[in-house]
């Protein structure tokens, strides 16, 4: 079996920064142990796989190593600029999805792509399981949840970027991930918000910039800053910028 495949990293304009997908475009799916197997070998956070159904119309499949992803950020931005760059795309992009819906995606005259992803703000918790606070080095001053993370809100932006986390502890929270976030320093940043996040349970200890989980911290943030266009970092050790 012979199958194209293009390795893309996302969020970023430096090579081996940002998050790596790899992007894989099929004529018909395969097996889905099959498409785990290339995920596994990739070993990426995410294996992006599409299928054309019409012309700017694309099913789309996501693959950790460990499992199947029902929604994924940087893989679906490495599948547009593969298909912006490489297979004849223009215009706007429909990525049909099993779980999210449909995902509309633009090549912007700047030169950057949009993205339109569902609001996923998450909701305060009441009762915060005692793994998450064993999990983290740093307590934190809020806890949120949506469906696909716990978000542990942090007084300061050093607290994000010194914290350590348990991945053992953090993996008990199963099927839920933990992204911790702060607001930049109002004078050292160019950042809006910063943010790291966790996945021990479905794809690995950290990722290095994760897209799905800003469609719940945008939203926080827009409404905690009073701002309708932010400016993020990702503070994992290879970094990503999200606009």
């Amino acid at each position: 079996m012979e199958l194209p495949i293009y390795i893309v990293d996302a969020f970023t304009q430096q090579q081996f920064k940002g998050n790596a997908a790899a992007v894989v475009p099929l004529q018909d799916w395969l097996a889905p142990a099959v498409m785990q197997n290339i995920a596994i070998e990739n070993n990426l956070s995410e294996t992006a796989f599409i299928r054309a159904l019409s012309a700017g119309k694309y099913e789309i499949r996501w693959f950790s190593p460990l499992t199947e992803i029902d929604f994924c950020g940087h893989a679906t931005l490495a599948a547009s600029y593969v298909i912006f760059q490489q297979l004849g795309g223009q215009g706007e992009i429909e990525f049909v999805t099993r779980e999210v819906g449909s995902l509309f995606v633009q090549q912007r005259s700047d030169g950057r792509i949009e993205m339109s992803f569902p609001n996923q703000c998450p909701a305060p918790v009441e009762q915060v399981p005692q793994a998450l606070f064993a999990g983290l080095s740093v307590k934190p001053v809020q806890v949120l949840k949506n469906r696909q993370a716990y978000f542990a809100v942090m007084a300061t932006e050093q607290d994000v970027t010194n914290l350590r986390y348990a991945a053992a502890q953090l993996k008990q929270l199963s099927p839920y991930d933990v992204v911790v976030t702060a607001r930049a320093s109002a004078t050292t940043s160019e950042y809006d918000f910063i943010s790291r996040y966790f996945w021990p349970a479905n794809g690995g200890d950290e990722d290095p910039v994760t897209g799905s989980i800003h469609s719940g911290l945008a939203p926080y943030w827009a409404k905690q800053l009073a701002k309708t266009e932010l400016v993020a970092y990702q503070a994992s050790a290879r970094g990503g910028i999200l606009y």
